[in-house]
């Protein structure tokens, strides 16, 4: 085994309403990333997934509000220190992110150089702005972004170039984590594919040690992540390698995640594809139960009233659920 670089412990979050309702989108998540490893998490819109990336960085604001658990980013634990701290000696250095929609997060009256020099200048005050110029020439065209980039302003770009920006302005100080948030929606094939490439370069190159992949798209995942987590109301509910996860997914709400999707893999062209039936829990008042019973076909008297945990079943996968898991293969094999 590697380094472990980032590992989270029974992490607990919440979101306070307007009216003082508290919604526990993030409830008892725990994982673990090696160094030169990366980790993708999916599930379905609601699940708690980017609410899980913002929660990772330690770094909280209402309506966000943590609860309790452990963020240990290299040996040192994150989660409780003070924002100002967080930002000047965590986001950037040890944790990077890169929020949903970040083509957008560009100020259009900025040149891209000076949000590079406003990143830099928050851990290195004294560094000179030529200093910052070069660094950031050097690292752009490493990463097959033209330098003249930084001369211009985010309206003079395309979709797909503003994102790998984004991707290369968080990243210039050389995270040990880098957490991408939906990366690489909203963008056509063709930017998917440089971003894709632009984060496994960026791993390759040694300028990011882990990587978190957040994404409702599955088959994306397996073609970017050594591991796979899947996220349901709130709670990890698998998980297991890319290739296990996307061919023998054990928990019902992983293998209903698998058969809604296309997948243009050997082995599963051949799959009808299939809905899972009705809607998540109210995460205001979660389920003392299963979060997932109510929607699935395997579920029993018990499933809604007793707690679940994590079970292990071998090479390092585990699920959430009180079936167990020769039971749940043996009938899959008898549906096919």
């Amino acid at each position: 085994m590697g380094k472990t670089i980032l590992e989270v412990k029974n992490l607990k979050t919440k979101y306070v309403t307007r009216f003082r309702e508290d919604v526990y989108a993030v409830d008892g998540v725990s994982l673990t990333i090696e160094e030169g490893k990366s980790l993708g998490i999916a599930g379905e819109s609601g699940c708690g997934k980017s609410t899980l990336a913002l929660s990772l960085m330690g770094y909280y604001f209402p309506p966000l509000h943590y609860m309790s658990g452990d963020i240990i980013v290299d040996g040192k634990n994150i989660s409780q220190m003070e924002p100002d701290a967080i930002r000047k000696s965590i986001l950037g250095t040890e944790i990077a992110y890169i929020p949903q929609a970040a083509m957008n997060a560009l100020n259009p009256t900025q040149k891209i150089i000076r949000f590079i020099e406003d990143v830099i200048h928050v851990h290195n005050p004294k560094m000179p702005k030529k200093e910052i110029y070069d660094l950031a020439s050097a690292r752009f065209e490493e990463l097959g972004l033209p330098a003249s980039v930084l001369d211009k302003h985010a309206v003079e770009l395309s979709g797909g170039m503003k994102q790998r920006t984004v991707i290369a302005i968080s990243t210039i100080l050389s995270p040990k984590v880098l957490i991408a948030d939906e990366p690489s929606s909203a963008l056509d094939v063709t930017s998917q594919k440089m971003v894709i490439k632009m984060l496994k370069s960026l791993m390759e190159k040694g300028y990011i040690k882990s990587m978190i992949f957040i994404t409702h798209e599955l088959p994306l995942l397996y073609n970017v992540t050594d591991d796979i987590m899947v996220m349901y109301a709130g709670q990890i509910v698998e998980r297991g390698t890319a290739k296990d996860m996307v061919f023998d997914p054990v928990h019902p709400y992983s293998k209903g995640l698998m058969g809604s999707i296309i997948v243009p893999e050997s082995g599963t062209r051949e799959h009808k594809l299939t809905a899972i039936p009705g809607t998540p829990p109210n995460l205001k008042k979660p389920p003392v139960g299963c979060r997932f019973a109510d929607r699935c076909k395997y579920a029993t008297a018990e499933c809604k009233v007793n707690a679940v945990g994590i079970r292990e079943f071998g090479d390092g996968r585990s699920y959430r659920c009180l079936i167990d898991v020769e039971k749940l293969k043996e009938v899959y094999e008898n549906e096919q």
